[in-house]
Parts: structure tokens; sequence; C-alpha cells
């Protein structure tokens, strides 16, 4: 189909073009509103980026290397961590997987806050086994669910992996059309009742299919740092913006797959997104900047959030660490018992029930809720509510270390 004709511009801005707004207002506005939604508006049209030359200074990419060398480093210390929590556990049930999945699991909360998803680690751990969940729980538990597909999915980053991703995120949601790209305009600015006010109108549908082959391509160069690479991909996501809802956290999602993509990451999420809730003003701003031709603030972001999250994720995995030692110190369980083979679990997944403890540890019913009274009377597990139906206890040690993460990388609410 032929598009309106655009303007070249240099770097990565965007140029823009006029289209036709024939829809009235989706809500209530006033006279003046309304006569502000009328006539033609303009959409971006993103930059094509697969060739693009890109100059960064000499100092932000020292920087962004220094920040791959950190990140593979994080990989690898809580690797040998959890090592040597098998040696001491000694068992293959302490092994490296409930913190690699809490590490996901932080990460998810933390890029669903950046949209204003909150909630409390209590309350999404007892998500995860069906004990009171709320809307804000069943999405970011979903958000796990797409970051842990797209991952498995990073040797062959494509449009079909974004789309399962985002199929993950918001299966159930019909108005996010799960796993389609968005037919109709988005624009970005939560007073807008049209595109005409907004404070960024992305490309109009009919350009999705060919941005993003195009981003996909860019993807696959290795002139680039990989930091910066992963930034810049990340930023035109951003712009492009395929979907109806759940972009920013499909794009944040790109971004570990990206880095498990160039053998950066091996084994873990590292906690990005916590280090871009710090300052999501700042993040934000960065990505304006982006759309204005310059991808130097985004990088920055990339890389600062990368120490501030390794800094934070150090923090949470010495905490579980020692919380994990704690434990078998005080809990009377012969070694290898379901008792102790539950602990490691407990790390990642801080609430239970008789039967997912009878899941995790492959033991007889009757032996799970043994397991379950020994870690109550040790003090590891408390009971939620005085039901005698549906019973669930917590970690509640477990809980406290996660609220602490969230509080360091700046949760609000």
């Amino acid at each position: 189909m032929d598009h309106p004709k655009a303007s070249a511009r240099p770097g990565f801005a965007v140029d823009w073009e006029e289209r036709e707004w024939d829809r009235s207002p989706d809500r209530a506005a006033s006279r003046r509103q309304q006569l502000a939604a009328r006539g033609p508006y303009r959409a971006s049209i993103p930059v094509r980026i697969a060739k693009l030359p890109v100059r960064i200074g000499e100092g932000l990419q020292a920087e962004a290397e220094d920040a791959v060398r950190a990140i593979t480093r994080f990989d690898a210390e809580v690797t040998a961590m959890a090592a040597r929590r098998s040696l001491r556990e000694g068992d293959d049930f302490a092994e490296i997987a409930p913190l690699s999945s809490v590490l996901l699991r932080t990460e998810s909360a933390s890029s669903s806050e950046i949209e204003g998803i909150t909630v409390g680690a209590r309350a999404l751990a007892l998500a995860a086994i069906d004990h009171g969940t709320g809307p804000n729980a069943e999405l970011v538990t979903q958000n796990a669910v797409a970051m842990q597909r797209a991952v498995a999915l990073a040797d062959r980053i494509s449009i079909e992996s974004i789309l399962a991703a985002h199929e993950a995120l918001l299966e159930g949601h019909a108005y996010a059309a799960p796993g389609r790209f968005r037919v109709s305009q988005v624009w970005i600015g939560s007073g807008a009742i049209s595109p005409h006010t907004a404070s960024f109108v992305p490309p109009h549908h009919e350009r999705i299919a060919d941005s993003m082959d195009d981003l996909i391509s860019f993807m696959r160069r290795v002139d680039l740092p990989v930091l910066a690479l992963v930034a810049i991909a990340h930023a035109q996501f951003e712009t492009i913006h395929p979907f109806n809802d759940g972009n920013g956290r499909v794009g944040r999602i790109l971004v570990h797959a990206m880095l498990r993509y160039a053998d950066v990451t091996r084994r873990l999420t590292v906690p990005v997104s916590a280090g871009l809730l710090a300052d999501t003003a700042a993040y934000f701003r960065a990505l304006t900047d982006y759309r204005a031709g310059d991808p130097e603030p985004i990088i920055r972001q990339m890389v600062d959030a990368s120490f501030r999250g390794i800094e934070n994720g150090r923090r949470l995995v010495d905490d579980l660490d020692g919380i994990h030692a704690a434990w078998l110190a005080r809990l009377p369980s012969r070694r290898g018992s379901a008792a102790r083979r539950a602990l490691a679990r407990l790390l990642n997944q801080p609430a239970v029930t008789v039967d997912s403890v009878q899941r995790e540890t492959r033991v007889a019913l009757s032996a799970a809720q043994r397991a379950v009274d020994q870690l109550e009377s040790a003090g590891i597990l408390t009971r939620v509510g005085s039901g005698r139906r549906n019973r669930a206890w917590i970690a509640p040690e477990v809980i406290d270390a996660l609220d602490r993460f969230a509080e360091r990388a700046g949760r609000r609410g």
C-alpha cells in the first residue's frame, strides 16, 4: 500500500505525516476538546534503523561495555552462590532455579510498576497459588510468563516470538488483541481524547509491519556495543508501539531476550526494570529524546539501570541466601526430607499449600502435610487466614526481603 510521502530527516529522529481523523471522542468531552479532536492529525514515521550509522560518545561506549561485564559477572556470581548452597544442602533441590525465578518475578513486578501496575510480594506470591488473586497480581504473573516465553525463544528473536510474548502477557484481555499487532491508531498521553493533543503519536498501523521487520534486522547487528544495541532497539520498539496495550512491558521483555541472545546472560534475568524504576521520569524523557534524534540518553538510562539493578539484585540474593542458611540451622528435619527439600523453592515461591508442596517435592500427600507442619513449627511458614478449607502458608522472611528489594527500587504505593 502506498503511504503518504515523508521527508527524510537525519539520525534517529522520527518524521511526521498527516492522517485523516474521522472518529468522535470515545468519552465525554467539552466543546473545546471536541473541536480540538477534529480534522487531520500528525502521526510519527520511525526512521529505518537496520543499517543506520550509529555514533556514540567514547565515554558512554566504555560505560556500556562496563555494564555488560557487570551483568555477566552478576549472572556468574549467582550461579556460583546457588552451587555453594546446593553443596550445603546436599541435594539437587537447592539449585539455581529458585534464584533465577525470583529475579525474573521481581523484574516482572518492576516492569509492571513502571506502567502503574503495583502489587506487593505477599499478593503476588498468593496469586501464584490461586489464593485471593487480584487483577494487578494476575497481570504481573502473566508478565513473568511472557518474559519466560520470550527468553526461551531468545535464540530466534523474531516477529513471531514477540507476538508470543504479547499473547502470554495479555491473555484473556480481548481489548489488547493478545498476540496481534494493532489495527488502529493509538497515542500516548492519558489526558488526550484524540491524537491531536497527545504527547506522542506512534506510527499509523499501516506502517507497523515494515517498521517491525526493520527493527528485527537492526537487532541482529554486531557492530555496536551490546547494551547500546539493546537500548536503541528498546526505544525503537516503544516508538513503533505496535500493540493496543502492553508495549512498555513487552519492550522491556525484549531487553532480556536480547541480552540472552547476545550471551550476556545465561541463567538469570537481571533486574534492569528495577533500575529504571528509580527514575521513571528520566526514562520517559530519554525515550522522547530518542524520538527527537538523540540515542545517547536512552543508552545512558540502560547503563545506569543495569548498575542499579545489579546492586539491588545482589542485595536481594544475599538476603535470600542468608535466610536459607538460617532455615537450615533451625529446621530439625533430616537432610533430604520433604521439609528441607521445600526450603529452596520457598525462596522463589514464598506462598504454598499442602498440594503445592506435594507437587514440588514429589512425596505423598501425608508427607507433604508433615513437611508443612514442620516448617510452621520452625517459624519458617505462617498460616494465612483461619479457615480450614483452602489453607495457605507464607514465608514472611522472604516476603520481607522481596518488599525491601521493591522499596530500594522505588516502588510507589
